[in-house]
C-alpha cells in the first residue's frame, strides 16, 4: 500500500487578536509600535488601564492523511478554518503545534495573481510567476505556448498586467498555476473568479488534472456543485476542527445542515437579531439545488412577537460570495404585510438566470419608520450547471449587481406578482 503523501497530525494555529508584540519579534515591530504610540495618546489609548489581548485558535486538532492521486475538497463555512490550513500546508504561515509532512512538490493558488508584477508584461509576468510557483526556466519555456493559448490573452501578452482587467489578470493567472506539473497542487476558490466561459473552461481543466491521477489536488470551494463533479473525498471543517471526512455527497450534506443551524434558529436568536422586532421571521427554507433557468422559491413564516401595528413590506436579497445578485420589494407589487399572530408565504424569483454556484438569500421586514427584522443567510443554495436548453444560458446572460427581479410572494392567502 502506497504512503501517503500528506501526512497532518495534531494540526492547530493560534492567533492573538489584538496588537500587542512579544519582546522578541524584532526591530520592524518596535519602530511600528514607537510611531503608533503618539497617535495612541492622542486618541486616548494608553490612558487607564493596558490593552489586553485575547487568543484565537483558527485550527486545533485537525488529524488527516491524502493518499497521491487523490482529490481532495475541504469545504465549510467562512471562517471554519479552510484557508489557514491551506497556507500551512502550502509553508506560507508556521503552525502552533503538531506536524505535516508532505511528500514531493506543492504549488499553491490561494489568491489569483499573487506573484504578479505590475509594471512587467503579461509574457514577463509568465516566467516570474512560474518561478514563485516553482516551475523551472525549461520547464516555463517547454508551456509557454499553452499557457498563453488557455488564457486567450495572446494579444495583450506584450502590455503590462497593470492596463489589464480583472479578468485578464485572473486568465493569464490561473493559465500559469494550472500547467504546472507538481506533484501537490493546492486551489483555493479560483474557479469563482472570471466570466461564466472561462469558470468552465477552468472546471474543465481541473477535470482533467482530477482524471489524470498523476497529481495530488486538494481543492477548496464554496461551489458545492464543482465540489462533488471534481472531488473523490470531502473534509468538512467547523470551527477550525474536522468534523466530517468522507465521500462528497454526505460532506455536502453535513455542510447544509450546519448552514441551516446556523441561520435558521430566529426564535432563539431573537433577543441578537436587527431590527425593532415587532415581528420576526421563525422559519425560513429552500430546495438545496435549482437549475440555472428554474424558478427558485422559498418559504418562510413570520409572528408577532408584540402587539403590532403600521404598514409593514418585505424584502431580501440574493447574494453570493458577498455581492448582490438580486433583489425584491413587495411595495413594487403593492404587497404589504397584515401584522397577525402568524403568517406563513413564499417569494418566488421567476426565472432569473444565475450562474452555476452557492448563493445566500437575506430576508427582511421593513416598515415606513425603519428595519423591523433581517434573517441574514435564511436559506444557502446551489445553482447547478445542468442545461435543459442548450446554448440558451450563453445568449441569454445572468443579470449581475443588486438587480431588481421579476418576482411574486404568496402570502396569507392572497397572490401578488410583478407584470
Amino acid at each position: 500500500m502506497p504512503a501517503p503523501i500528506i501526512s497532518v497530525s495534531q494540526l492547530g494555529k493560534e492567533y492573538t487578536i489584538g496588537v500587542a508584540r512579544n519582546k522578541d519579534e524584532g526591530l520592524r515591530h518596535i519602530l511600528e509600535d514607537a510611531v503608533r504610540a503618539p497617535f495612541e495618546w492622542m486618541g486616548g489609548q494608553r490612558k487607564g488601564k493596558p490593552k489586553t489581548t485575547e487568543s484565537f485558535w483558527a485550527l486545533r486538532d485537525v488529524n488527516f492523511e491524502i493518499m497521491p492521486g487523490e482529490v481532495v475538497g475541504i469545504i465549510g463555512r467562512n471562517g471554519s478554518g479552510k484557508s489557514t490550513l491551506l497556507k500551512l500546508l502550502s509553508r506560507i504561515t508556521a503552525p502552533s503545534t503538531g506536524r505535516i509532512e508532505i511528500e514531493g512538490r506543492v504549488a499553491s493558488l490561494l489568491e489569483v495573481g499573487t506573484g504578479f508584477h505590475p509594471e512587467l508584461t503579461g509574457r514577463e509576468n509568465i516566467f516570474l510567476n512560474g518561478a514563485i510557483l516553482g516551475m523551472r526556466g525549461a520547464e516555463i519555456r517547454k508551456k509557454f505556448d499553452e499557457i498563453v493559448e488557455f488564457s486567450e490573452i495572446e494579444k495583450f501578452l506584450d502590455t503590462p498586467v497593470k492596463r489589464y482587467s480583472s479578468g485578464m489578470y485572473v486568465r493569464l493567472a490561473f493559465s500559469v498555476a494550472a500547467h504546472l506539473e507538481p506533484e501537490i497542487l493546492i486551489v483555493d476558490e479560483v474557479l469563482a473568479v472570471g466570466d461564466v466561459g472561462f469558470q468552465q473552461k477552468c472546471l474543465g481543466k481541473m477535470e482533467g488534472i482530477a482524471r489524470d491521477h498523476s497529481r495530488t489536488v486538494l481543492f477548496v470551494s464554496h461551489s458545492m456543485g464543482a465540489v462533488s463533479r471534481l472531488c473523490s473525498r470531502c473534509i468538512t471543517l467547523e470551527s477550525g476542527q474536522i468534523v466530517f471526512e468522507g465521500k462528497p455527497t454526505q460532506a455536502i450534506a453535513r455542510y447544509y445542515q450546519s448552514q441551516s443551524a446556523a441561520s435558521n434558529d430566529p426564535a432563539a436568536s431573537s433577543s441578537s437579531r436587527e431590527g425593532a422586532g415587532d415581528l420576526r421571521y421563525v422559519a425560513a427554507s429552500m430546495p438545496e439545488q435549482f437549475g440555472v433557468a428554474d424558478a427558485k422559491t422559498a418559504e418562510f413564516k413570520i409572528r408577532a412577537m408584540k402587539p403590532c401595528g403600521g404598514e409593514y413590506y418585505l424584502s431580501g436579497l440574493i447574494r453570493q460570495n458577498e455581492t448582490d445578485v438580486f433583489m425584491f420589494d413587495s411595495r413594487m407589487i403593492n404587497c404589504w404585510l397584515k401584522p397577525q399572530q402568524e403568517v406563513t408565504g413564499r417569494v418566488t424569483f421567476k426565472h432569473p438566470w444565475l450562474k452555476p454556484g452557492r448563493y445566500q438569500l437575506d430576508l427582511h421586514i421593513d416598515s415606513t419608520s425603519g428595519l423591523v427584522d433581517v434573517l441574514f443567510n435564511a436559506a444557502v443554495f446551489d445553482v447547478i450547471d445542468e442545461m435543459p436548453y442548450p446554448g440558451a444560458f450563453n445568449a441569454k446572460a445572468y443579470r449581475m449587481g443588486n438587480t431588481m427581479a421579476n418576482f411574486s410572494i404568496d402570502l396569507g392567502g392572497e397572490h401578488f406578482q410583478t407584470d
